[in-house]
């Protein structure tokens, strides 16, 4: 058990939590969700001891393990894939270590057999013998192939650390398993089989994400910081959100009522006070008003931006064919006689294994860069808006957030673009932030604001939720509901593929596809059985 008691952080004259009461037990799953910045990540920080707090204390139980997903892996450059899994128990491995120190000895002393024989029996206590087959269990069942269990990390692709160090801190079975961002870079399989081992991990759990679908399938509990505040909620993400509205609603209805008994009272006693029959009963109606005390409705930290896109131009019958689309990177074709056709109402999820091949696709559609052979046919009443996963190149100059929106989106009146940009969360000053040093949220709304300013009427969107915190992905996902257009995306946010999406392109590891009319769950539904 993990216990948190009367915890309080601060940052020089920033209180981040204060008075923090809770207990973390077996069998549960924990989401920690809050604006960015509330100190999601610094709260697991806490829980593992690497920061202090400031006042208060974290208790865990005698003996009970407590596991962290590593983010840095470079870390682990020179360390075999294997062995990085087992360091996940560090205990474990520090003992495999100094078992094979002892071993290599060419002068074996009493002493060092005394000590192996104390290591072997603690090794077999901890099911040493079967620590790399358990590894690689955990390896294959992430989508790691058993061609890198031998490789440093170094030499395994980017995509594949990931999924090493995930499995590093779901090695050996944990007590207290912390996950920050888990399902970042996961393709879809590695997703639905962590969503299962989760849902029937016999510990504890705590686990931050972006991803709503997610929360909401491993979550028994939620626990909410706002204003430096932490409350516990029973039930996953929706529940919280729904209760949480629920809540606010009532309290708001509560105020009207009083506030309405309130002016009923002041008419009262403004009326009869003076009048010597009705004074004792404006007297009693005095007493009443003081007892009546509103409901202090503290605003939320949470900020959603406004995300609406527009349409200008209506779209004809003809929307996009694409006809034996193919695509060679590096010697191997990644698309392959590609061949589909979109038409009005289609809102497309292209899925796939290999994140490039839908880069690619996407760079293609978007006119950024040519494919090999094939042809790609634009409706004549179509204009197309692009959101690339990399927007890097948008941001290398010295312009302001103003100045940067302005190159796109010529007006007269400052005042309208200053207005637009306030529903998008800067306000104030922060226009005038230079854009090279913006956030990757802060970047992603930037260029979520040059898309909607071009009123394009048919989207192409790669992993459009990438930096984005719950509450614009929030609004985005609304946004693309509304949107009266046609759109072609590709994103890992479930919620987003089955809420706005009407049919699946899958691109295959041969390059082909399978395209499928039907919806997110399910197709999802199918592929995890």
């Amino acid at each position: 058990m993990l216990q948190v008691n009367n915890v309080s952080l601060k940052f020089d004259k920033r209180t981040l939590f204060e008075n923090v009461n809770l207990k973390f037990t077996n069998g549960n799953c924990y989401g920690i969700i809050g604006a960015n910045g509330a100190g999601k990540s610094t709260f697991l920080k806490l829980l593992t001891g690497e920061l202090d707090t400031t006042t208060g204390d974290i208790t865990v139980s005698k003996g009970e393990r407590i596991s962290i997903l590593k983010q840095d892996h470079y870390e682990f450059d020179d360390i075999k894939v294997l062995d990085v899994v087992i360091m996940g128990n560090d205990k474990l491995y520090k003992i495999m270590k100094e078992k094979e120190e002892l071993y290599s000895k060419t002068e074996f002393s009493e002493e060092d057999g005394i000590r192996l024989a104390s290591l072997e029996a603690e090794f077999l206590d901890m099911d040493g013998w079967n620590a790399e087959n358990d590894a690689a269990i955990l390896l294959t069942n992430l989508g790691v192939s058993d061609k890198y269990f031998e490789k440093t990390m170094k030499d395994i692709p980017v995509k594949l650390r990931v999924k090493v160090l995930l499995a590093s801190a779901l090695f050996g079975n944990p007590d207290i398993l912390l996950l920050d961002e888990p399902t970042n870079s996961l393709d879809l399989d590695a997703i639905s089989w962590l969503e299962e081992f989760i849902i029937n991990y016999p510990n504890t759990v705590i686990v931050v994400s972006h991803d709503r679908y997610f929360l909401n399938k491993v979550c028994t509990h939620i626990v909410d910081i706002d204003y430096g505040k932490m409350k516990l909620y029973i039930g996953n993400y929706d529940f919280w959100y729904q209760s949480s509205e629920l809540a606010l609603k009532q309290m708001k209805e509560s105020n009207k009522k009083k506030e309405e008994k309130i002016k009923e009272l002041q008419v009262f006693i403004a009326r009869f006070s003076a009048n010597a029959s009705k004074s004792r009963q404006a007297t009693s109606r005095k007493k009443m008003l003081e007892k009546i005390e509103l409901d202090e409705i503290i605003p939320s930290s949470r900020k959603y931006p406004y995300i609406d896109f527009k349409i200008t131009k209506n779209i004809g019958k003809e929307v996009l064919k694409v006809t034996n689309l193919e695509k060679e990177v590096d010697g191997k074709k990644i698309l392959n006689k590609i061949s589909f056709t979109i038409q009005r109402g289609d809102k497309i999820a292209v899925i796939s294994n290999n994140d490039l091949a839908k880069t690619t696709l996407f760079n293609i559609l978007a006119g950024i860069t040519e494919c090999d052979k094939g042809e790609v046919v634009f409706g004549k009443t179509i204009e197309k808006g692009y959101l690339p996963q990399d927007n890097s190149n948008y941001f290398e100059q010295e312009k302001n957030i103003l100045e940067w929106l302005s190159q796109f989106y010529k007006v007269d009146d400052e005042t309208h673009l200053r207005s637009f940009l306030g529903r998008m969360l800067f306000s104030g000053e922060d226009v005038f932030k230079k854009v090279s040093v913006l956030s990757g949220g802060e970047k992603a709304r930037c260029m979520l604001s040059k898309l909607m300013l071009e009123e394009p009427n048919f989207l192409i969107l790669d992993e459009p939720t990438n930096h984005l915190d719950l509450e614009s992905i929030t609004s985005l996902n609304k946004g693309l509901e509304r949107f009266e257009g046609e759109l072609i995306l590709t994103s890992r946010d479930h919620e987003l593929n089955q809420t706005v999406c009407n049919r699946i392109i899958e691109i295959l590891d041969d390059g082909t596809i399978i395209d499928r009319k039907q919806s997110f769950d399910e197709y999802y539904e199918k592929k995890s059985k």
